[in-house]
């Protein structure tokens, strides 16, 4: 995938009336960003198993399910059973990278990796070619809202060097104070796979904000 595209992400959405806040980005794009959070790899809790298998039933949109989990090996399959299309681990949480890139394949999912703010980029390079999906964070993993750290940018065209030398289709993501500012400079660094909650859901009509970010990141 070349193409830009923006992920709408659930954890900024109204949770009483989640299925309809998904119907509604449903008609701006196919990916839905759905935070996984534990409360020990991340000082917050989110989604479970349940709710993925529980909004699957509702959209064909793809699934791109974040582990910000201190265990994700745990949970590839019973996130890949309740409707996830793809699995993205970080790579502080695993003692083997290749051997968790290798169950989510034979889970027959894409796989991501991603990594911390505070991790030196360095430590998630060798594996970027062999995944599906590089996701960046650009803020600290745990809460929505937070502004956009600068660094990213360095960061994310230090993953686009490596993947191109490679000649490798992995698509980067980036994560965290996304809006009409920050996409475009995350897209010339080398992004293009935008995930975005507060630009989407705090405005009145989700599908156009979607839109108008995939505008403002191409322009």
């Amino acid at each position: 995938m070349s193409d830009v595209v923006i992920a709408p992400s659930i954890l900024a959405a109204d949770f009483g009336h989640l299925y309809e806040e998904i119907k509604k980005v449903e008609a701006a794009t196919s990916f839905l960003h759905i935070d996984v959070m534990d409360g020990h790899y991340v000082p917050n809790i989110t989604f479970g198993v349940p709710v993925v298998e529980s909004i699957r039933k509702g959209t064909n949109m793809v699934f791109d399910v974040h582990l910000m989990v201190t265990n994700p090996m745990d949970f590839f399959e019973p996130f890949a059973k309740a409707g996830a299309d793809m699995l993205t681990f970080h790579v502080e949480t695993v003692d083997d990278p290749v051997e968790a890139i290798g169950k989510v394949r034979k889970l027959g999912k894409r796989v991501g990796i991603s990594i911390h703010p505070d991790t030196p980029i360095e430590k998630v390079l060798p594996y970027a070619p062999m995944c599906d999906l590089v996701l960046i964070m650009s803020v600290r993993p745990g809460f929505g809202g937070q502004h956009f750290m600068e660094e990213a940018l360095a960061r994310i065209a230090a993953v686009r060097k490596v993947i191109d030398e490679a000649v490798s289709d992995t698509i980067i993501s980036v994560d965290g104070g996304i809006c009409d500012k920050t996409a475009p400079r995350v897209v010339s660094a080398g992004a293009n796979y935008l995930v975005a909650g507060s630009a989407v859901f705090s405005k009145d009509d989700h599908a156009a904000a979607v839109r108008e970010l995939l505008s403002c990141a191409l322009s």
